[in-house]
């Protein structure tokens, strides 16, 4: 793999330098205040795995501004791990502490996800405009799914996920937008992705706070 190839996805870059995407690199500073919102509210309340998220939150921006900055092959990496371990983090929570599954079963479930969304990505693929933001496009389905069982053993936790699969489905749309809206803004709107995230994956440690804490439960990773 060629870690340093250069890469130019997004409106905004207009050519390899560091400073080529302002907004879209400054606006990861989104990811980090979200970040310490949460700790503020998770910390000391017993839920190790809500910190494990908070942390994995604060990564994510940190990833993102590298990836903006440099624009390379290793710097993208650095960009989508965090993303995809804090889906599998957050699922694993989902099953083993909103659906009570025992450890072992919550992890196989959680893996699961991952072909989960390679078999459903390129059926995303085929709605038009959707274009490379298709990979993201399984995980509010999930998040739906999931809502959908919860709703009568736990409503406020299942219209608490809904929601966040409202903002995220709203972030992936403009993050598909960035492209075909370029002629009509030269910063596009991939930024908005970065603002979006931040606020729902903040907000998704909140539902997770909520649905832990009323019954007072603390439970180790």
């Amino acid at each position: 793999m060629e870690w340093t190839r250069e890469i130019d996805g997004y409106c905004e870059r207009l050519d390899p330098g560091y400073w080529a995407e302002p907004i879209n690199a400054v606006t990861n500073a989104a990811f980090l205040i979200a970040a310490f919102i949460m700790w503020r509210r998770v910390r000391g309340q017993g839920l190790p795995l809500a910190m494990v998220l908070v942390v994995i939150l604060a990564a994510i921006g940190v990833g993102s501004y590298l990836f903006h900055t440099h624009a390379q092959v290793w710097a993208a990496m650095a960009d989508v791990v965090p993303i995809l371990l804090f889906i599998l983090v957050y699922f694993y929570g989902v099953n083993r502490d909103f659906l009570e599954l025992n450890r072992g079963p919550a992890l196989v479930l959680t893996a699961m996800f991952v072909p989960y969304a390679v078999g459903t990505a390129p059926l995303f693929g085929l709605v038009p405009g959707l274009g490379g933001s298709s990979v993201y496009a399984p995980v509010p389905l999930l998040i739906l799914i999931f809502a959908a069982g919860l709703r009568s053993r736990a409503p406020e936790t299942a219209r608490g996920m809904a929601i966040g699969a409202g903002i995220l489905v709203l972030s992936i749309t403009l993050r598909a937008l960035d492209g075909p809206l370029c002629e009509v803004s030269l910063m596009g709107t991939h930024f908005l992705w970065h603002i979006l995230n931040a606020i729902m994956l903040g907000w998704m440690i909140e539902v997770y706070r909520r649905h832990m804490r009323p019954h007072g439960r603390a439970v180790a990773i």
